[in-house]
């Protein structure tokens, strides 16, 4: 809450463009490299919009507004209730340009977000065993083996991956990899579980 609290103060920032198309630009900016980040190019072009001489300016403003999308876009928040997401401390021409942009592109946003689930590849199979980096090794490790498969492509579109990780993280990412694995295995769920009010993603 604190972090997202002292992030409200970089959207004034808005009010640097030349005209609020500039901002709905910068939206849909945002939400087409939501799974990539913003290039080199996409960051020149904001900054340049907004008359910002670096990165470091930018980034706050970036992460507010991904905060801000990501909840239009999986919460279960109406149009009418869009405005409720912005606090009393931004400024009210912010917030009517805002929640109208928010609102324009909120049911688009989520027919988007609903392919990129359907889209992700589903987990076949996870498996891990424990082993020693050689005779001598002191410390055992866990290779972790993920087989994936994507459903959209032929059933020879299958990868395999693997990965090593120390005895003493391997607890603490068990939890993590099962939870991992429900979900590729049910992205169906995945998307109806984050279209109801209990959620970022992953500019």
């Amino acid at each position: 809450m604190e972090l997202q609290h002292s992030l409200w103060g970089h959207l004034p920032l808005l009010l640097q463009s030349s005209s609020w198309e500039s901002v709905e630009y910068i939206l849909q900016a945002l939400w087409r490299t939501r799974r990539t980040g913003l290039d080199d190019t996409d960051r020149k072009v904001i900054r340049e919009m907004l008359g910002l001489s670096s990165d470091s300016d930018l980034d706050p403003l970036v992460l507010c507004l991904r905060i801000l999308m990501r909840k239009c876009v999986y919460e279960n928040i109406c149009k009418d209730e869009i405005h409720k997401l912005f606090p009393k401390e931004v400024l009210p021409e912010l917030q009517r340009c805002l929640t109208l942009l928010l609102q324009k592109f909120q049911q688009e946003w989520r027919e988007d977000a609903h392919k990129d689930m359907v889209s992700l590849p589903r987990l076949k199979a996870m498996t891990w065993n424990m082993a020693n980096q050689s005779v001598d090794a002191t410390d055992p490790f866990a290779i972790i083996n993920l087989k994936l498969q994507d459903d959209t492509r032929s059933l020879s579109g299958e990868a395999e991956v693997k990965f090593q990780l120390s005895k003493d993280t391997l607890g603490t990412m068990l939890n993590s990899l099962y939870l991992i694995r429900d979900q590729l295995s049910n992205p169906d769920d995945t998307s109806n579980e984050q279209e109801q009010p209990d959620q970022a993603g992953t500019a």
